[in-house]
């Protein structure tokens, strides 16, 4: 399950919160106990359940006509340290960025497997290319007439994409014979 650690962090800086939580490490209990116990109004108790139940701080049931709340051991087992060092790092963050954009240009420029039109933009062309050249076996030998074979299963002008991803550095050409470079 992955936490939010800020929205956690958050809800447990409220006081009525944590008492909420203190009652809740001794027994399950109903909203209107809660209540009681803490001297808050019902409707105060039920604005910070649902606060809690939505960090996954407690867990909520349905028995006979009240509804339960129990609080989340697994959550709250863990110590602070996991959480914060749980943080996503910025790497993490970035390859997410990348691959969504990824996603994003391959949807565009492809449709049912064939390309629609070689990007203008060297960034979205690297990633056509770079999906391209997943056609292409890691160290098989390939005639030219192979390469424009394969090329034009995705796009009719097999020349420029062929081109483009020699100076890409995608496919490498010795006298006449093509290979998929070993960084692709």
């Amino acid at each position: 399950m992955e936490i939010d650690q800020v929205k956690l962090f958050k809800c447990l800086g409220d006081k009525s919160r944590l008492s909420i939580l203190s009652n809740l490490a001794i027994e399950p209990m109903y909203v209107e106990l809660l209540a009681e116990r803490i001297s808050l109004t019902p409707s105060t108790v039920s604005f910070h359940l649902k606060k809690l139940e939505e960090t996954n701080l407690v867990n909520s049931r349905k028995e006979q006509y009240y509804v339960v709340y129990e609080i989340n051991k697994d959550l709250l087992n863990h110590t602070i340290l996991e959480y914060i060092t749980q943080e996503k790092t910025d790497e993490m963050i970035q390859k997410e960025r990348e691959d969504e954009y990824r996603k994003k240009v391959i949807d565009s420029f492809f449709e049912y497997g064939k390309l629609k039109s070689i990007p203008v933009q060297r960034k979205k062309a690297r990633i056509v290319y770079e999906e391209i050249i997943k056609a292409f076996e890691l160290g098989k030998e390939y005639s030219e007439r192979e390469v424009n074979i394969i090329i034009a299963d995705f796009h009719d002008d097999f020349c420029t994409i062929r081109r483009d991803m020699i100076a890409e550095k995608l496919l490498e050409r010795y006298e006449t014979i093509y290979k998929r470079c070993g960084n692709s």
